[in-house]
């Protein structure tokens, strides 16, 4: 079920993820831990831990119970 609402969270967005040339896919959701790889220009952006974190790792957290955080898979 946690799969599920952070697959939510992430197509909500994606749309600006996509517009800036990248992604992100879920790699795994693991007792409160999410999983993922940011791609296309994502991947390797300087911003991209600015991303992750204040973007995408909030949303997850304020959204969906049980996320604690975030980690980047590459």
């Amino acid at each position: 079920m946690m799969q599920e609402q952070v697959q939510e969270v992430l197509k909500r967005l994606r749309p600006f993820l996509l517009r800036d040339g990248g992604d992100v896919e879920l790699v795994d959701v693991n007792q409160g831990i999410v999983r993922l790889r940011l791609l296309g220009a994502c991947g390797n952006c300087p911003s991209s831990t600015l991303t992750l974190k204040a973007g995408i790792e909030r949303a997850l957290v304020s959204e969906v119970p049980g996320v604690r955080e975030i980690e980047q898979i590459v």
